[in-house]
């Protein structure tokens, strides 16, 4: 299991994104990137999240910064999801966990007294050098997406100085 944290280089990626396009970390040089990862599309904390990153992805673009979700499911789920829910934010897929693995996401969870191996819902923010920036565990849902917003401001911030 990998083990980044604040200042790490952020793992290489190149995925597909759910309209066909396809994102790579060294085309993302140079702004800042915001990742979060969920679990699985048109589920309650999942649909949540992401409604509420949708709702801020205009904060996230007047502040130049990429914001992308991703999860194991399919481009199909991608795109029954973003319509079912009028989703704002490009989604990433990722099923054979590539990337989930690289950043470390895919992890033993305990539900209910069931252990069984699952995405951890994080979000990290990638400076424009492409070093992770801030890595930020989605403890409660309601509220994660202006909790990583804030702290995009704070690592801006400092970067400005």
């Amino acid at each position: 299991m990998t083990h980044l944290k604040a200042g790490d280089p952020a793992p290489d990626f190149v995925l597909h994104r759910d309209d066909g396009s396809i994102i790579a970390k060294a085309e993302l040089i140079g702004n800042p990137v915001v990742m979060f990862f969920y679990p699985e599309d048109d589920s309650g904390g999942c649909t949540d999240e992401n409604q509420q990153f949708s709702a801020l992805s205009d904060a996230f673009s007047v502040r130049n910064t990429f914001l992308v979700g991703v999860s194991p499911n399919t481009q199909e789920s991608h795109l029954k999801f973003r319509a079912k829910y009028d989703l704002k934010v490009p989604l990433a897929f990722d099923p054979d966990l590539l990337m989930i693995e690289s950043f470390g996401l895919w992890q033993l969870k305990k539900l209910y007294g069931r252990e069984f191996m699952g995405l951890v819902r994080t979000s990290f923010i990638i400076d424009a050098e492409g070093k992770i920036a801030r890595i930020i565990r989605a403890t409660r849902i309601k509220g994660h997406a202006a909790k990583v917003l804030a702290a995009l401001d704070e690592v801006l911030a400092s970067d400005r100085n």
